[in-house]
């Protein structure tokens, strides 16, 4: 099965935000990556605007050709914003305020009624709902019965290594399996690269890769079309 190579443009606004300046725009970026053949891109709209403004997103829903996807906390605020946007798809995250990073996986099974809110005013509006879970069978299995239609494996333990790795190669393996079972798209995302995608490749099931960091600093290196390409060229 062919897999969808989903770019994720927070490091640039990062970037830009980090110098107080105008550039890099995320939105210029987007543009380069759609030239190196990735098939979406995405950003996360977090409730500080520490990285992506609202003006952001606006252009990416405008500019980007392929398919968009909006990360979102499940706020009254951000499903307001999300369904005014109507962005190709919507990942429901967790978000910690103050976390350099993702805050981990929701927690499907203790919020099942107000994400099962969430999920059905965004289907409602037409827009795909997936949910960035950790490698739990349980969660799978909750982001199922709200009637998500797609979920985010989140692969960050396991691409920071340690002792237990195998174990989390496990987890991830099953819970994409399950996913898979169940009828929900199946994507991987958090802390990939191509040497951490090839530890990946017998899961057949996984029908969308995430990946921010690793494009967007190799893109400093060697140009970002390129990097997406090369990361195009590896996950085939």
């Amino acid at each position: 099965m062919p897999r969808r190579l989903i770019v994720h443009l927070d490091g640039v606004a990062a970037l830009r935000e980090s110098a107080g300046r105008a550039d890099p725009d995320p939105v210029a970026a987007a543009v380069l990556v759609e030239l190196g053949d990735a098939e979406g891109i995405a950003v996360q709209l977090r409730g500080d605007r520490r990285h992506v403004q609202d003006r952001d997103a606006r252009l990416l829903r405008q500019t980007v050709r392929r398919h968009f996807c909006l990360d979102i906390a499940p706020t009254a605020e951000m499903l307001k914003i999300a369904l005014e946007l109507r962005p190709d798809a919507v990942g429901l995250v967790a978000e910690v305020d103050g976390e350099l990073g993702s805050g981990g996986g929701l927690d499907v099974m203790t919020g099942l009624g107000e994400l099962g809110e969430v999920v059905r005013a965004l289907h409602e509006g037409r827009i795909d709902a997936s949910l960035a879970i950790e490698p739990d069978l349980d969660q799978v299995k909750a982001a199922h019965r709200v009637g998500a239609r797609g979920v985010r494996i989140l692969t960050d333990r396991f691409c920071e290594g340690g002792p237990d790795r195998a174990e989390e190669r496990q987890r991830i393996g099953d819970s994409v399996r399950l996913a898979s079972k169940l009828g929900l798209r199946v994507g991987v995302g958090g802390g990939l690269d191509l040497q951490r995608l090839q530890d990946l490749r017998g899961l057949a099931e996984i029908q969308d890769v995430h990946i921010g960091h690793a494009i967007v600093s190799r893109g400093l290196l060697v140009g970002l079309e390129r990097a997406v390409a090369e990361m195009r060229a590896g996950i085939s």
